[in-house]
């Protein structure tokens, strides 16, 4: 036992940057994931054999030819499911293989099992070719499925006040309607499952790339007639997810579990590019029509709109995207009158998912693209407009009922408008186009308020696992998926923070259901605030035990004993944390221990859809500036100045680098990333990186000013940090809005550019030609 020596104060672990856990594996390209895993001897590989029409009911399937095919060795489909023909996370209403109907191009209806990966690719090629049908008739965009009443579920109805009489008694009215595609996920590491029979075929263990392991243990049991304690689904790392392996990996963990059963063999499926676009889904896209009166100075006074998403063929998570829309409608903004109708439309497309925000941008940019229009019909600076409807004091409570208890949005906005030199740039922007026949400028602004928590309450709770080895050393494992987004590394800051251990001690280990069972997807911006907590929570059930036996050695009360710099002191003493440990082991004392959280304060009534959904709101804003070629529509982001609020950050770098990637892959959604469909064979035909494109290192900003906005969580959250994961998404609302700024100096005072989202080229060249050959204003 020694003497405590005079020491620098050590950096604490928590607050401060760290690298990303695996930055030199991703890096090096050692980084290893699904696809990396050695291959036991004899893996069969799968590929899946896709639907050729939009809808259609299957006759039949000449199996005998695929069969014959070099290198098969099985053909699986409907008949060969032995428990229950679905994959859907909520509804029944997925099935993992076509049985009588073929609902959209891509759908999987056979899987081909061969020796390698290319024979089960060309034979699973020859679909259309076996596959039997008789077509039917095709729904294929959400405006003809609503126009004949086709949902995937019930229409949704939020209503506050009295909007149809303050709307008739408004000095001024807005109606419109727009649309707003939807957005590919994009992942570098495509979908990807392995199965391997375990114990002679009387378990199974899956890897795969998921953000919800629980959920795809569930799935898999409930397709081969099991049990959930008989399958184990592992992920120690995906290649990105951003809500497309939340509920849309089952597919591919069913069918590799199915086959690997079926043949008593490893079997592997990873689908190609192309095929992960036309089987998967993605971000909902959305129509709209809204109807809002507000006042001389662009005050809202009441509104009404419908939200029409394109859901896809089946339900899967559209009802709770829904949800969050039309709890995202009012961003940050005070609606005292609105009613808010969600409808879910099928078509025969495919069933569309999460996607990082999961609703609440589209919900959100419908109330900023509304602003805009008030703003420009009154002459008045959108900004400005945006002060005014703020929530403030006394107006400060959802149209769902939940108060907003911080009111961030005016001192972020004041903050954000000064370090970005608004006014003067507006100024100087005004002045450029007066002058510039050919290129036009265009600057906007805009806010966040984002709502952080899973729509359904139970849904918010997490659990993990905490080792202590007798060499000091520590092991986490928790029910968080690790998706590049740093989550393990913050937690084994929280973990390395709690026991007074540098970081480098403490280790996250795969996901794993046989570990932490139960849990629930690494989403909603909440894997920080749910896997760290869980996590404190197993770490500091050691720490007391470890400080009971510590006061007992230094002869000093239990509130004495300290944890730092991988010492453990008090009442004059210290000894090394690796050395108590291991005289812990010695007398018995538990070094490990599991670890528990639920949010509280949290309810929903889901059919009202009222109540208190969210444990806080994470807040931003954005001051994007433009650049756009009135000749070809080209259009280029110069500039773009964001402030985001994480509360106090958990890893700045992180988090930063978090905001910049949400922000870019938001501008991407707004600017750039158009998906079309055939409108007669209902073929996405940007199926490819050849035809769908997402912003890379040239889109960046040659300008890009990022800070955090440095206000702790009124919340008691995990070190009072904020989520970073989904809110700063929304930032990019502000490269759309500076696109059609440009797009309105090219027509007369007060126009309102009828800008489509995308804003390719072709949406920027069709809004100024509006202007310039449409009726006026």
């Amino acid at each position: 036992m020694n003497k405590p020596e005079t020491l620098l104060a050590p950096e604490p672990v928590v607050g401060t940057s760290r690298p990303h856990e695996s930055a030199h594996l991703h890096v090096s390209g050692a980084a290893p994931y699904t696809d990396d895993l050695p291959e036991p001897a004899g893996t069969l590989h799968a590929a899946l054999g896709l639907s050729p029409l939009a809808h259609g009911r299957l006759v039949g399937i000449d199996l005998d030819r695929i069969r014959q095919q070099p290198g098969v060795v099985a053909v699986l489909t409907a008949s060969d499911i032995t428990g229950e023909n679905n994959c859907g996370p909520l509804l029944h209403d997925d099935p993992i293989l076509a049985r009588d109907e073929l609902r959209y191009v891509g759908q999987p209806v056979f899987a081909v099992i061969a020796r390698t990966r290319d024979h089960a690719r060309r034979a699973a090629a020859l679909a259309r070719h076996v596959i039997q049908a008789e077509a039917l008739p095709a729904v294929l965009t959400a405006r003809d499925a609503h126009a004949a009443g086709q949902y995937v579920l019930p229409p949704m109805h939020l209503t506050r006040g009295e909007p149809a009489q303050h709307l008739a008694a408004a000095p001024h009215r807005l109606q419109g309607t727009w649309s707003l595609g939807g957005q590919e996920q994009f992942y570098l590491e495509g979908q990807i499952s392995l199965a391997l029979p375990q114990d002679g075929g009387e378990g199974l263990l899956v890897h795969c790339s998921t953000q919800h392991p629980s959920e795809m243990q569930q799935l898999v049991a409930h397709a081969v007639g099991w049990q959930a304690h008989r399958v184990v689904v592992q992920c120690r790392r995906m290649g990105g997810g951003f809500g497309g392996k939340e509920s849309q990996s089952a597919l591919f963990a069913c069918v590799a579990a199915l086959a690997a059963l079926k043949l008593k063999k490893p079997v592997k499926l990873r689908v190609d590019r192309d095929d992960d676009f036309l089987i998967t889904g993605r971000r909902h896209g959305f129509d709209y029509r809204w109807d809002v009166g507000f006042d001389d100075d662009g005050r809202i006074l009441a509104a009404d709109i419908d939200l029409i998403s394109n859901a896809g063929h089946s339900a899967d998570l559209s009802a709770p995207v829904m949800a969050r829309a039309l709890c995202h409608f009012d961003n940050a903004y005070w609606l005292p009158h609105v009613a808010m109708h969600g409808f879910c439309a099928k078509t025969n497309t495919q069933s569309n998912t999460a996607f990082r925000g999961f609703g609440g941008p589209q919900g959100a940019l419908a109330i900023e693209m509304i602003l805009d229009g008030i703003a420009r019909r009154l002459g008045l600076d959108g900004t400005e407009v945006r002060r005014r409807n703020f929530y403030t004091a006394g107006c400060d409570i959802t149209p769902y009922g939940q108060q907003v208890d911080e009111l961030h949005a005016q001192a972020l906005t004041d903050q954000l408008l000064a370090s970005s030199d608004y006014q003067a740039r507006r100024d100087a922007i005004a002045a450029f186009n007066a002058t510039s026949p050919v290129l036009k400028k265009g600057l906007a602004f805009t806010p966040v308020k984002f709502g952080i928590s899973f729509n359904v309450a139970h849904l918010n709770q997490a659990g993990a696992l905490v080792h202590v080895y007798t060499d000091g050393s520590v092991l986490v494992n928790h029910g968080g998926t690790e998706m590049g987004q740093g989550l393990n590394t913050k937690v084994a800051q929280v973990v390395a923070h709690e026991l007074g251990l540098p970081l480098s001690a403490v280790r996250c280990s795969a996901t794993d259901t046989s570990k932490v069972a139960n849990t629930s997807a690494t989403a909603a911006s909440t894997g920080s605030d749910l896997n760290g907590k869980a996590a404190q929570d197993a770490a500091r059930k050691i720490k007391a035990r470890l400080s009971a036996l510590a006061a007992e050695r230094f002869g000093c009360a239990v509130e004495l004993v300290a944890f730092e710099a991988g010492q453990v002191s008090g009442g004059g003493q210290q000894l090394p944390f690796a050395e108590l440990v291991a005289a812990a082991y010695l007398q018995r004392v538990q070094l490990w221990s599991d670890g528990f959280y639920a949010t509280p304060g949290l309810h929903w009534d889901r059919h009202r859809l009222q109540g208190h959904p969210f444990y806080y709101y994470a807040w931003g804003g954005a001051v994007c500036e433009a650049l756009v070629d009135t000749l070809t529509g080209e259009s280029r982001i110069t500039r773009a100045d964001l402030l985001h609020d994480v509360g106090t950050s958990l890893n700045p770098a992180l988090d930063i680098g978090q905001v910049e990637g949400g922000f870019i892959q938001g501008m991407g959604w707004l600017t750039m990333e158009e998906l079309v469909w055939h409108p007669v064979t209902g073929l996405l035909t940007t199926h490819a990186p050849s035809t769908y494109k997402i912003p890379t290192a040239n889109d960046c900003p040659p300008e890009l000013n990022v800070r955090l906005f440095g206000v702790a969580n009124a919340n008691e959250t995990i070190h009072r940090s904020k989520a970073v994961g989904e809110p700063p998404l929304l930032l990019g609302f502000a490269a759309l809005l500076a696109i059609k700024d440009a797009c309105a100096a090219c027509g007369p005072e007060r126009c309102d550019p009828p800008l489509r989202a995308p804003a390719t080229a072709e949406a920027v060249l069709d809004a100024i030609d509006a202007l310039r050959h449409g009726p006026q204003p």
